[in-house]
């Protein structure tokens, strides 16, 4: 049987890892996109902030790509359009939301005007291709969260998205329990579902009740506060608020992509509950009981608010000692080596701080045990296959949908292809899939050379060996040593001594192989190699340049 006469899901982001989403789905040879997200960069990639997954696998069959499809704006489902798009070429449908926040982002591209976005009204229906799609509301910490019902001649999927089940939303609209309940009535063959919080029992808490504790925080301080959480979080900047005006602070902004969010909501309509806010700019001026600083950077990343106060390079927020740093998100797995040293740089200013370990300070937009057990009783799904979680949380969630009594549960990976129909659902092949990651105006593999070149240079350090011959390729000096990173106490008699290895290799070398340029350099940096490892048992970078004289 040909692929083209299966219905086939093929995650290549999100089934690894919290973050950098994005989802195939395949029928009559014809493929949809659900997200195209961002993750953070990682300590072993130096100098790259944000990573993707690479879609290369779908780029070569774009011409029967009919669409992406977002399920709502957090930069892990929308992130990476921006650097990917040009690669698909396809149409992207969102709701109206969803659109202007991508439309914000783009206008930074050159080809904002050549992306073809179609507004998709709240819990509207509407067909690409052999795919018949809904979009149906649930809640979440941004504007227009939707999952997504994916009908299609042999058979169902609800695709869930991010959600949680919050009977009093701050932001938009509860979870449209009678949607859900009357696509399970129809018959659903699978249910792709959220995994970030499978390890939290009970149910995912209430923004409403986040408001009071964060007031009881907030109420008795009387030095800057600095609260600190995702820009996109749209409910959390309005409970910010609340607290600030409760407490006779002004809430301020720090943080561009804090900004931009709130112009999205309001020319989305969604400021009705919030104030007007101050900028870095006027804080400076106030007394520090009369501020609560909302700020971008609560997962340590560099370029974040909080990293740049911690460090005191913020050119005109600080925070000394008696203040408080909230921390009101969640930590996302990967980042608690950044976060940390974030706590740490707050805590030498004697800078106060609570994070959702300490305090209720942060409610989670993901669904927690009870919430998937009352998602699995709405949609009642044949096979269930977590996604948005690392292997840990996939393969936890396939056991609690099996304990929920879901008939099948399969545990999937980036480039697994699951064959969903007909027949048995069932992983048939895993196709080639990685990741990219954006390097200044750059969208690299990153597996590429450069940046394993960097890799060994920011653990290991480097050697240069400079090489001068004359015209009888005999050195007209003594080779050059220098390094970078390598060497702990003297540089100067280390490089001496690397000198001499490297001539006297030089001298043993028969004349007749001194014409040759590669073995010239191999012969010096296993010189340099050997006796570095001998004395140091380290291999750093080592590279070697050779200059010909000429007449002499």
């Amino acid at each position: 049987m040909s692929k083209d006469s299966e219905f086939l899901f093929l995650p290549l982001g999100g089934a690894e890892e919290i973050g950098m989403n994005l989802n195939l789905y395949g029928i009559d040879d014809k493929w949809l996109m659900v997200d195209l997200g961002v993750s953070f960069g990682e300590d072993r990639l130096p100098g790259v902030e944000v990573v993707m997954p690479d879609p290369s696998y779908i780029e070569a069959r774009c011409k029967d790509l009919l669409g992406l499809v977002l399920t709502h704006g957090h930069e892990d489902h929308l992130g990476a359009v921006q650097y990917l798009w040009p690669r698909l070429q396809c149409p992207v449908y969102a709701t109206s939301f969803t659109a202007a926040l991508l439309r914000s982002k783009l206008s930074e591209t050159d080809f904002a005007d050549h992306i073809s976005i179609h507004e998709v009204s709240l819990g509207a229906r509407f067909t690409l291709g052999p795919f018949d799609l809904e979009f149906i509301t649930v809640t979440h910490s941004i504007p227009e969260p939707n999952a997504l019902a994916i009908r299609t001649r042999l058979g169902t999927v609800l695709h869930t998205g991010d959600f949680k089940i919050d009977s009093t939303p701050l932001v938009g609209d509860e979870v449209d329990v009678d949607a859900l309940c009357r696509v399970g009535d129809e018959g659903v063959l699978a249910m792709v579902c959220d995994s970030t919080n499978v390890f939290e029992s009970g149910e995912s808490g209430s923004e409403g009740a986040l408001r009071e504790s964060l007031d009881e925080i907030v109420c008795d301080r009387s030095g800057r506060v600095a609260l600190t959480t995702f820009a996109s979080n749209l409910a959390r900047i309005e409970t910010a608020a609340w607290v600030a005006i409760k407490n006779d602070r002004h809430p301020v902004l720090v943080g561009r992509s804090l900004w931009r969010i709130l112009g999205v909501a309001r020319e989305s309509g969604y400021d009705k509950e919030l104030p007007d806010f101050l900028s870095e700019h006027d804080a400076a001026h106030l007394p520090p009981e009369k501020v609560l600083l909302i700020c971008t950077g609560s997962q340590g990343e560099p370029r974040g608010a909080m990293a740049r106060i911690a460090q005191g390079s913020h050119p005109r927020v600080q925070l000394e000692s008696g203040d408080l740093a909230i921390f009101s998100s969640k930590i996302i797995p990967g980042n608690e080596r950044s976060i940390s040293r974030l706590h740490n740089q707050l805590v030498n200013l004697g800078v106060e701080i609570i994070t959702e370990k300490d305090a209720l300070v942060h409610v989670s937009g993901h669904p927690s045990r009870d919430d998937l057990a009352r998602m699995y009783n709405w949609v009642r799904p044949r096979v269930a296959i977590p996604v948005h979680g690392e292997q840990r949380h996939i393969a936890e969630h396939a056991a609690l949908a099996r304990s929920l009594q879901i008939p099948e549960a399969i545990e999937v990976s980036n480039g697994a292809l699951v064959r969903l129909a007909p027949g048995p659902v069932n992983i048939i092949d895993h196709v080639s899939n990685g990741r990219l990651a954006v390097d200044g105006n750059r969208v690299v593999d990153v597996e590429s050379q450069f940046l394993r070149e960097r890799r060994r240079l920011m653990f290991n350090g480097m050697v240069n060996v400079v090489l001068v011959l004359d015209s009888n390729q005999e050195l007209a000096s003594t080779p050059s040593v220098s390094s970078r990173g390598v060497f702990n106490g003297d540089e100067k008699s280390c490089s001496v001594l690397l000198a001499n290895k490297v001539e006297a290799a030089f001298n043993l070398l028969p004349k007749a192989s001194r014409n040759d340029e590669g073995e010239l350099r191999e012969v010096a940096r296993l010189a340099v190699r050997r006796e570095i490892f001998a004395e140091h048992k380290i291999r750093p970078d080592i590279s070697v340049d050779l200059v010909q004289l000429k007449g002499i």
